[in-house]
């Protein structure tokens, strides 16, 4: 397709990252960042493994003390990573 008017190189760029695609791989990518900053830096160095596959995420936590309380959060866990997000990014968190 070819444009007739020029565009700014910003605004180029915004248009492309807000396509549902791309906005939801560069949500993904940012995904250790947001984790970090929802559950603090305590638990996202008890956190081994974060994973997401199918809009499940799966997070490893080392302590079954960590692991119980954020077992009990999920739901919030789930809600405030999409808001942070930007997108519909996860639909299920599994702790392990």
């Amino acid at each position: 397709m070819r444009r007739t008017k020029t565009m700014l190189v910003g605004d180029v760029l915004k248009e492309f990252f807000s396509r549902p695609y791309v906005a939801a791989k560069v949500a993904e990518g940012r995904l250790p960042d947001t984790w970090r900053e929802i559950v603090g830096d305590r638990v996202a160095d008890l956190t081994t493994s974060l994973k997401l596959e199918n809009h499940v995420l799966t997070a490893h936590i080392s302590s079954s003390v960590v692991r119980s309380e954020l077992f009990y959060r999920r739901e919030s866990l789930m809600q405030e990573i999409n808001r942070l997000s930007g997108v519909k990014l996860v639909n299920v968190v599994l702790i392990k």
